[in-house]
């Protein structure tokens, strides 16, 4: 079976350290699904603006490999629990396959790169190849009473965020998504010093913060060139 690229997502996380764990954790953070010239038709995207949300399915481009282990250790327990692979969300699979919910903000026919798709809360890094795109429908896709497993259900994050004001203007019109991604605590969970710095690249900027218990103080956000 050969799949081929219909578009790629171009967002504003150059590097996977600071996604969201999960779609539909971080709306504010919004992205664009671009078509390869190939699929550049808006008949493809005819009744599609009659959905609120989608499915894509893409490639962890960043995670292909030859071999596979049956048995990964996610962040959220630790980085020392291993937990089988088809358990788990982790991007290291056989297959090196991604599935997204993601909501559709605006569908545009015509740009100079052909239909193009805003949508939000998508969980995905900057150039990411996508293979398909299928609508979401509630009355199937949505099971409220699902069990989580031994995922961790922290939707609204676990972190106090404090911006100084200077960073915060610095930041513009992205200060309420760094806001609303860093209260998810994109550490790994096995890392907890206080003294440490981290530096989470999202939106043109480099973002360094600290954490002490449950807050998180942004230190400073350089712009990129």
């Amino acid at each position: 079976m050969e799949l081929k690229t219909i578009a790629h997502l171009r967002c504003d996380f150059p590097e996977k350290f600071g996604i969201p764990r999960q779609s539909g954790l971080v709306n504010s953070v919004t992205a664009r699904i671009i078509f390869t010239p190939e699929y550049r038709n808006p008949d493809a995207l005819r009744g599609l603006e009659q959905y609120s949300h989608l499915w894509l399915i893409w490639q962890f481009s960043e995670a292909v490999r030859d071999d596979w282990s049956p048995t990964v250790r996610p962040p959220r327990l630790g980085g020392n629990t291993r937990m089988g692979v088809f358990a788990t969300r982790a991007p290291y699979r056989p297959n090196p396959i991604g599935l997204s919910c993601v909501k559709i903000e605006k569908i545009e026919l015509s740009t100079k790169d052909g239909p193009v798709i805003t949508v939000s809360g998508a969980d995905i890094m900057d150039n990411t190849p996508i293979y398909d795109i299928k609508p979401y429908l509630a009355y199937v896709d949505s099971h409220p009473e699902a069990s989580n497993g031994f995922a961790l259900d922290e939707r609204a994050g676990t972190l106090q965020v404090s911006i100084p004001q200077d960073i915060a203007n610095a930041l513009g019109r992205s200060e309420q998504a760094v806001k609303e991604l860093l209260a998810q605590d994109p550490r790994p969970q096995y890392q907890n010093s206080p003294e440490r710095i981290y530096t989470m690249s999202y939106g043109g900027f480099d973002i360094s913060f600290t954490v002490d218990g449950k807050t998180l103080e942004v230190k400073s956000a350089k712009k990129l060139r």
